[in-house]
């Protein structure tokens, strides 16, 4: 491996170490959006991105991409190198931008397709009211404490604390929205209509 490395050109030298440094970079990355929300604007995340957006709202030059592009640039163009006559080096500087110019593209394409997937996650509490839902926990009586109730709104399945006015609600309860306070919505027991036969 020394023998290897100290052989390497002043061209594979500068790939070699390009590629360590954006690999490490671009894992660096990685892990950091596994353990981050993704679904936030791309701007916020902190992604470096230069003001050439489209209509799809990302970017193409941001830091993944440009970290993919230095990274699989780098590898591609010291494999060239060491399979290529020394004649033909010149030919890696070539291979190298077209690999990079493909990672870049893969990345912005993936990107763009994790942005068209996510929604933006929040809540409109004033449009809860009214609504009705199921009591998960029970919510004790004249706010005493908190409860949870279930409901499907604005597109997704929630779980919301919960308060009430009136007597304790029970598991498996229906009730309707009357407010949302703090966080927490205040509840009241559905009244069933009894119809005479």
């Amino acid at each position: 491996m020394k023998e290897w490395f100290e052989n390497l050109t002043v061209l594979e030298h500068v790939y070699f170490w390009l590629g360590i440094a954006a690999t490490v970079f671009l894992i660096i990355q990685i892990v950091l959006m596994c353990f981050s929300s993704f679904g936030g604007d791309i701007d916020i995340d902190g992604d470096g991105d230069i003001d050439v957006d489209f209509d799809s709202g990302v970017s193409i030059f941001t830091v993944k991409s440009i970290t993919a592009f230095f990274a699989v640039g780098s590898w591609a163009g010291l494999l060239t190198c060491s399979l290529a006559p020394a004649e033909l080096h010149w030919l890696s500087v070539i291979i190298a931008l077209i690999a990079g110019a493909a990672a870049m593209a893969t990345v912005v394409f993936l990107l763009r397709a994790l942005a068209k997937m996510q929604c933006n996650g929040i809540v409109q509490t004033e449009k809860l009211v009214g609504m009705r839902a199921t009591v998960y926990v029970s919510v004790p009586a004249n706010r005493s404490g908190r409860g949870k109730i279930t409901l499907n709104a604005q597109g997704k399945f929630m779980e919301l604390d919960a308060v009430t006015d009136g007597e304790k609600l029970v598991t498996d309860e229906m009730v309707e929205i009357t407010a949302v306070e703090n966080e927490c919505t205040v509840v009241k027991r559905c009244v069933t209509e009894v119809t005479d036969v």
